[in-house]
């Protein structure tokens, strides 16, 4: 069977990651207890059921520090895979104010009996760090829940188990990726921004992949990066990574770190000498659909 386990912070998008397994058939079930995860998957091995979803979160407290060992358990058994959701504080305290939910851990302070927004949050991170340091993280700070959906279907229908490789384009003015295992700088390549042609074009488009493609230093650079990571590749699948997430970064996230992502993922893709580890290459581009639209 195959179980898909989605945890994170409280209003990252697990509702809307539970979904987009809802909508691809899977059988899928919210907020489960702890210590009822076996005997749901036992009980859908019964009944034949060959994918699952299933979300969890830190109402669930201290059984949270059982949930490791049941997972590994689990995988002796069948193939597991968890994803953890998470958004940095800023975006978390606008999203609550505009639903005007209130935290689920927002009365788990001992001292007051109740605690602030910020202090649930962080207390949220906290019980759930071990989940988080051996999942595959998504961060939906300022992502639109159609690219959530998106990039959910895209890692985890029909995809063999292996190393997942994602190429991630990025803006420093917006932040650094909290997902990013990797980080390479290119802000200090040409900027087709500075052309008034290229300005409102992207990475994507002719005109600027023709302007980035025949400077040196951005082949140097392409090159560069391309070297290391075929040099340490090896290194993270012996490692027994499930997932790896290399982020390009420019200042804005529209021209270079847009067109050295593609280029990246169209060489490895290209690696017959690859398929056979199961890789699985994909690329995405933070800010070209960055509109804060995920609700609590």
């Amino acid at each position: 069977m195959q179980i898909n386990l989605i945890t994170g912070i409280s209003g990252s998008g697990k509702s809307v990651a539970l979904r987009a397994f809802e909508d691809a058939g899977y059988d899928c079930v919210d907020n489960l207890p702890v210590s009822l995860l076996e005997n749901l998957i036992h009980t859908l091995e019964q009944e034949n059921s060959e994918q699952v979803a299933v979300a969890i979160d830190a109402r669930r407290g201290q059984s949270l520090a059982d949930l490791p060992s049941i997972l590994e358990n689990l995988r002796s058994h069948h193939q597991v895979r968890v994803i953890f959701l998470n958004a940095d504080t800023n975006t978390l305290v606008q999203r609550f104010s505009e639903t005007r939910r209130r935290h689920p851990l927002s009365k788990s302070t001992a001292k007051t009996g109740s605690a602030t927004l910020i202090e649930a949050i962080d207390n949220e991170r906290t019980l759930l760090e071990p989940l988080r340091a051996q999942a595959h993280s998504i961060d939906t700070s300022n992502l639109p829940a159609n690219a959530l959906r998106a990039w959910i279907q895209d890692i985890f229908k029909d995809k063999p188990l292996g190393l997942t490789v994602i190429f991630e384009s990025f803006g420093f003015k917006k932040g650094v990726p909290s997902d990013a295992d990797l980080v390479f700088d290119v802000r200090c390549l040409p900027n087709p921004h500075y052309d008034k042609v290229l300005r409102p074009l992207t990475g994507n488009d002719k005109p600027v992949k023709e302007f980035l493609e025949n400077i040196p230093e951005v082949i140097s650079m392409e090159r560069d990066i391309t070297q290391f990571i075929e040099k340490w590749l090896p290194h993270y699948i012996a490692d027994g990574r499930s997932y790896l997430t290399v982020a390009i970064g420019c200042t804005g996230g529209q021209h270079r770190s847009v067109y050295l992502v593609n280029r990246l993922s169209e060489h490895f893709r290209a690696q017959k000498d690859l398929s056979a580890l199961q890789l699985i290459f994909l690329d995405r581009h933070r800010e070209l659909d960055s509109i804060p639209v995920i609700k609590v």
